[in-house]
C-alpha cells in the first residue's frame, strides 16, 4: 500500500491562506476594478434581466399568436392566449417566490413568512394544473394551444440569450 509521500502525484498539498484547494487565487479585475464594483454591477444586470424576459414573453407571446392561430383556428389560439397568460404570470409570481425565499433566509427579520412562500409555489402549480385539465376536458386543440402558451418563457429566455450574446460580442470587439 502506498503513502502519500510515494504517490505519483506527489505529496498531498494543505491549502493556505491565499489558496483555494492548493490553486492561488488569481485577482482578476479588468480595468483595477474591485470586485465590489464587479458584483455591482453584475447585480444590476440580473436586476434588468427579469423585465427585460416579462416585455419578451409579451412580445413572444403576440408574434406566436398567428401561428397558433394557423395550425390550430380560433380554440388553439384561445388556448394559446390562455397559456401565454398563465405562464406569464407564473414567471412573474416564480421570480417573487424566488426573491421573497432568498430574503427569508438572508435576512431572519424577513417580512416573508416561509410557509407562505411554500404555499404559493403549490397553490400556483395547482392552479395551472387545474387550468391545464379544463382545457383539455374541452377541446384538444385549446389543449395544444394551451401548452404552446406554457412554453413561451423558452422562447423568452432564447431571445435573451441571443441579446446577451450578441451584446458581449460587441463589448468584445
Amino acid at each position: 500500500m502506498m503513502n502519500e509521500r510515494e504517490h505519483p502525484d506527489g505529496p498531498a498539498e494543505t491549502p493556505d491562506k491565499g489558496t483555494t484547494e492548493g490553486r492561488r487565487i488569481e485577482d482578476r479585475s479588468v480595468n483595477d476594478r474591485s470586485i465590489d464594483d464587479r458584483s455591482i454591477d453584475n447585480l444590476s444586470i440580473y436586476e434588468r434581466i427579469i423585465p427585460r424576459l416579462l416585455r419578451n414573453m409579451l412580445v413572444v407571446s403576440v408574434l406566436l399568436l398567428a401561428p397558433a392561430f394557423w395550425f390550430y383556428r380560433w380554440a388553439g389560439a384561445i388556448g394559446f392566449a390562455f397559456g401565454a397568460a398563465v405562464s406569464y404570470v407564473n414567471f412573474r409570481s416564480l421570480t417573487r417566490g424566488v426573491e421573497g425565499l432568498a430574503d427569508r433566509i438572508v435576512n431572519r427579520h424577513s417580512r416573508e413568512k416561509g410557509g407562505w412562500i411554500i404555499l404559493r409555489f403549490l397553490v400556483r402549480y395547482g392552479l395551472v394544473g387545474l387550468a391545464a385539465y379544463a382545457i383539455f376536458k374541452s377541446s384538444s386543440l385549446a389543449f395544444r394551444g394551451f401548452l404552446w402558451g406554457l412554453c413561451v418563457p423558452v422562447a423568452a429566455l432564447m431571445a435573451e440569450a441571443v441579446w446577451e450574446g450578441y451584446v458581449a460580442l460587441r463589448r468584445g470587439s
